[in-house]
Formats: C-alpha cells, sequence, structure tokens
C-alpha cells in the first residue's frame, strides 16, 4: 500500500502578529498531527499561504517540518506554478532531502489548454527527482484537469504517481478510478467529500480540517477504506458543522482559527488574506469546543 494512502495534513504556516513565521507553533502543529495518527504532512500547499512567501521563506518551512517530523512519517512538499520554465528552476534549486513527494498544483490564472496541462506536467516529470502528486483545484486555478488528460499523464510521467482531486466533480473522479493502473493513487481534496469519495475509490485526502481535528478525521478516513462505513459515517458527521465553518470565509483563515482556539498557534495571516469575521470566529470557537466534548 502506497504510503501516501490515508489522511494527508495540508500543514498551515503559523504567523506572528508582526508577519514572521511562528517556528514554535509550526513546531507544536506537527507535533499535533503526528500525535493525531495522520499518515503523512504537506508542506507549502494552498492552506501554508505558500503564495505570500519568498522562495526562501519555503525552503526553509520544508527544512524545518522534515525536521520536526524526524522521520515519523512522509513529508511532502508543495511546487507550483503558472511559468513552467520557473518553476523548473525553483525545483532545481531545493535539495528535497527527507521529503518524499512532490504536490503540484495545476497551472492558475493564465487558464492553459488539455494540452498544455499536459506538457507542463511532462516537463517537471523530466527533471523532478521524486515521485509527483498531481493537483487539480479549478476552483483556484480556473482551469480543469480532465480525466482523459490526467489518465494520459498518469501513463506517459515517470514520476507522477497520484492525483489529488479537489474538482468536486464525482464522475470525473470515478473516470480516473476506473481507467488509471490500480497502483495510481487518487485522493480527495476536499474534506467534506472525503468519505462519499472513499466509499467510490479514493484511498484517502489531503486535508485541510485534520490540521486540528487530525484523530477523529484520520480515523474517520482509516475506517472507510478498510470499509467500516457505520464508524466513518458517525465520525463524518460528528465533524460536518466543523468542515463547514472552516471554509465559509475562505482557506486557511477558518482553520487557523480553530488553530487559535484549540491552543495550538495563532490565527495571523499575511496579506491580502485576512482572519475571519468575529461572527465566525465565535462559531468556530463553539465547534472546537463541541469536538473535544
Amino acid at each position: 500500500m502506497s504510503k501516501f494512502t490515508g489522511t494527508g495534513v495540508a500543514l498551515v504556516t503559523p504567523f506572528k502578529t508582526d508577519g514572521s513565521i511562528d517556528w514554535q507553533g509550526l513546531e507544536a502543529l506537527i507535533h499535533h498531527v503526528i500525535m493525531g495518527k495522520v499518515e503523512f504532512v504537506v508542506s507549502m500547499g494552498t492552506t501554508g499561504e505558500a503564495a505570500t512567501l519568498s522562495e526562501a521563506e519555503r525552503f526553509s518551512i520544508i527544512d524545518f517540518t522534515v525536521k520536526t517530523v524526524n522521520g515519523k512519517i512522509p513529508v511532502v512538499a508543495g511546487f507550483g506554478g503558472n511559468n513552467t520554465q520557473a518553476l523548473k528552476e525553483s525545483i532545481g534549486r531545493y535539495h528535497f532531502k527527507g521529503v518524499d513527494a512532490i504536490l503540484s498544483a495545476s497551472p492558475y490564472y493564465n487558464k492553459p489548454t488539455q494540452e498544455g496541462i499536459y506538457h507542463h506536467y511532462m516537463a517537471i516529470d523530466s527533471i523532478s527527482p521524486l515521485p509527483i502528486i498531481l493537483y487539480n483545484v479549478p476552483g483556484r486555478t480556473s482551469s480543469n484537469i480532465e480525466a482523459n488528460t490526467t489518465l494520459r499523464i498518469a501513463k506517459d510521467a515517470k514520476h507522477v504517481i497520484a492525483i489529488k482531486e479537489a474538482s468536486g466533480n464525482f464522475v470525473q473522479c470515478m473516470r480516473i478510478i476506473q481507467g488509471a493502473d490500480p497502483d495510481f493513487l487518487v485522493v480527495s481534496g476536499d474534506d467534506i467529500f472525503t468519505m462519499p469519495m472513499i466509499a467510490f475509490g479514493m484511498r484517502g485526502v489531503i486535508s485541510v480540517v485534520a490540521n486540528y481535528a487530525a484523530n477523529d478525521f484520520s480515523e474517520m478516513v482509516r475506517c472507510g477504506i478498510k470499509g467500516d462505513f457505520i464508524t466513518a459515517q458517525s465520525l463524518h458527521y460528528k465533524l460536518l458543522d466543523f468542515m463547514e465553518l472552516i471554509f465559509k470565509e475562505g482557506n486557511p483563515g477558518g482553520i487557523k482559527s480553530a488553530l487559535k482556539h484549540g491552543g495550538i498557534c495563532g490565527d495571523s495571516l499575511r496579506l491580502p488574506l485576512w482572519k475571519v469575521s468575529d461572527e465566525l470566529d465565535n462559531k468556530i470557537q463553539l465547534a472546537v469546543a463541541e469536538i473535544n466534548n
């Protein structure tokens, strides 16, 4: 079974109120999710606010994550972009010591065609030192990786082993699972859809909610994968209100609010991102208390 089966956590990047990186908060978060029995962590994804960090900061955060994890679970590093050549150069500048795979989101903003997406990933594959997990999130990128394109990349690329699917298109996800080789991993990129997605063949998730609710969420996923849907369903509904609240005003503002109320790290973000409203913050505080009961 793949080391990326189960629950991976898309780690937030804790900041101090002055905008500097809160290394103590990041250390506490990593220990929290490991104690929560997640299967792996993802550093420098969307949830980690990679877009507001310099390359030097991103590299330092990945290094710190690898050091703190200390081999207990796999570490995935996010490397994405809409300039293929620049992305190749960035990958070439990093050493990848202690990193197990790369997560790479489909190019955003310039809206490439399916052919462009294919050749972008093949270019990244040609220089990658590690396995690659594709990331399809059209709500953020404005370009969907269609099922046939995913299957084509999976077949032709040497390093592509999986896709994080966050399109919300269940039929598209089913077509990938149906058409891919059995060892190609399809994982959810939507926390709230994870349990039903596992029911039709996904084998895990890269989660936002598990930054806080690591124990319950990872157990839900494990139960679903082994076919214990009674327990998985119970945990899903335990977390349902929390999951809805976390994304109500965008990510990662909601999950940082939960982490603040859970005493793990603060809720500061870097502009243009902003904290959740006081009203939502209060609701999340109540939801955190309810989860802990």
